[in-house]
């Protein structure tokens, strides 16, 4: 390799080093090629859901347990919080049974 390809080369690698990037290899599956290249994608990103999906795969990978309040958790995301809604209903006593 020529030095002016070593340079850029060397140039690219430094930028991905600011953005808070490394290259590394992985070895694995030829089936899984798409899967992780993919996921490393989503990773790289700086959004919600790359941190949701590094959270559930380290837990996946790792084992733990579930945290506690998932299920809160999930109905605060719910589209219906703050709509209002009349969810209350009539009391009604029963029919009477004779036993």
């Amino acid at each position: 390799m020529g030095t002016s390809q070593k340079r850029a080369v060397q140039n690219y690698r430094t930028r991905l080093r600011q953005r808070g990037l490394s290259r590394f290899e992985v070895l694995g599956r030829e089936a899984d090629r798409d899967l992780i290249r993919s996921l490393a994608r989503r990773l790289a990103e700086d959004s919600p859901d790359a941190s949701r999906l590094r959270a559930t795969v380290s837990q996946a990978i790792a084992g733990e347990p579930a945290k506690k309040g998932g299920i809160l958790a999930a109905l605060r995301r719910s589209p219906l919080v703050g709509a209002d809604l009349d969810l209350s209903r009539a009391h009604e006593e029963g029919r009477n049974v004779d036993l």
